[in-house]
C-alpha cells in the first residue's frame, strides 16, 4: 500500500506521513494520510464493506460517477484496502445548509441521470446489463431474511412492480446520507460505494430527505431542485421516492440483522424504529 500511498502524496517515506483516522466501525476504518498539502484517502473494508472495488468497476468508473478516484486497490485476507483521491474535508453531516442539501438533490439527480444500458452485470447474478437489481420479488426475499415483519408489504410490492414499468432503472448509491456527501468548497462528491445497485426507485433522494427534515430543513425545495435537475415528473417522483423507502428500509433492516448487530452492537436499537418508519412509508403507497 505505502508505494502508491507515497506517489499520490511526494512523501519520500512512510515515516513521513500524517495519519488521521476518519471514521472507524466494525466492518471499516477510513483514514486520511498527508504530506504537506498532499493527501489520499485510505479505506480498509470487511463484511459488506470489502468489495466497494466492484461497485468502481460496475459503476463509478464506467459512468463516470461523482466520487472519488480510485488511485489504487487490493485485498489482504478478508478485507478489501482501497486509497482514493481526497475530495474533501467537509461532509454534509458537519455543515448541514439548506445549500448542501439543495446541492446534494442536484448531485443525485446526476448519478441518475447515467444511462445504464453498458454496465456489467454482477457475476453472481443471471441479469442483463443495466437490468433492475431490486426487482419486486425480492421485498419478500428481504422481509424474510429479516424475520420481524407483522405487516402486509402487499402495496410496497405492486408500487414497486408498478415502477418497473414506469420509471428507468438507474444507479442506486444505496447510502446517500450527509455523512457520505463530501465538498471541498467548490463541488459535491458522494463517497462510500459498496452497496451502489440498480433500480428504478429513489431511494436516495428518500433518505436524503429524511435527514434534512430531521434537522428541520423544508422538503419541498429540496424535492423541487430534484425535479428540476433530472428533468422528472413530479408525480413519478413522489412514487419514486414513498418506494425508495420502502426499500430502503428493508436494505437497513437485513443489514443490522445479517451484519449489524455482529459488527455494530448498538444498531440493535435500532430495530423498532426501522420498523415503524417501513410500516408509516406500506401504509402510505396502500
Amino acid at each position: 500500500m505505502s508505494d502508491p500511498v507515497l506517489e499520490a502524496t511526494k512523501a519520500p517515506a512512510v515515516a513521513e506521513l500524517r495519519g488521521e483516522l476518519l471514521r472507524q466501525w466494525g466492518s471499516s476504518e477510513v483514514w486520511r494520510l498527508s504530506f504537506g498539502l498532499n493527501s489520499v484517502i485510505v479505506k480498509r473494508g470487511t463484511d459488506g464493506q470489502a468489495d466497494e472495488a466492484a461497485a468502481y468497476e460496475r459503476f463509478v468508473v464506467p459512468l463516470e460517477l461523482p466520487a472519488p478516484a480510485l488511485i489504487h486497490r487490493y485485498r489482504s485476507g478478508g478485507a478489501g484496502i482501497l486509497v482514493l483521491e481526497d475530495v474533501g474535508r467537509v461532509t454534509l453531516e458537519q455543515e448541514p445548509t439548506a445549500d448542501g442539501f439543495l446541492a446534494a438533490a442536484e448531485l443525485a439527480a446526476r448519478i441518475r441521470s447515467q444511462a445504464t444500458a453498458g454496465t456489467r452485470a454482477p457475476t453472481s447474478s443471471p441479469s442483463s446489463p443495466g437490468a433492475s437489481e431490486f426487482p419486486p420479488e425480492r421485498v419478500k426475499e428481504l422481509a424474510d431474511r429479516i424475520g420481524r415483519i407483522g405487516f402486509d408489504l402487499g402495496p410496497l410490492t405492486e408500487a414497486l412492480a408498478g415502477l418497473h414499468r414506469d420509471a428507468p432503472t438507474a444507479v442506486v448509491h444505496g447510502d446517500f446520507v450527509p455523512k457520505n456527501l463530501v465538498t471541498d468548497g467548490r463541488r459535491w462528491t458522494a463517497i462510500d460505494w459498496p452497496g451502489a445497485y440498480l433500480a428504478p426507485h429513489l431511494s436516495d433522494l428518500y433518505t436524503l430527505l429524511r435527514d434534512a427534515v430531521a434537522l428541520s430543513h423544508d422538503r419541498e425545495p429540496i424535492v423541487a431542485r430534484y425535479v428540476e435537475a433530472a428533468g422528472a415528473d413530479p408525480a413519478l417522483v413522489e412514487r419514486q421516492l414513498l418506494v425508495g423507502g420502502g426499500c430502503f428500509y428493508l436494505v437497513a433492516l437485513t443489514f443490522v440483522v445479517e451484519e449489524g448487530l455482529r459488527t455494530i452492537p448498538e444498531s440493535a436499537g435500532w430495530i423498532d424504529g426501522l420498523l415503524s418508519e417501513l410500516e408509516d412509508v406500506v401504509g402510505a403507497l396502500a
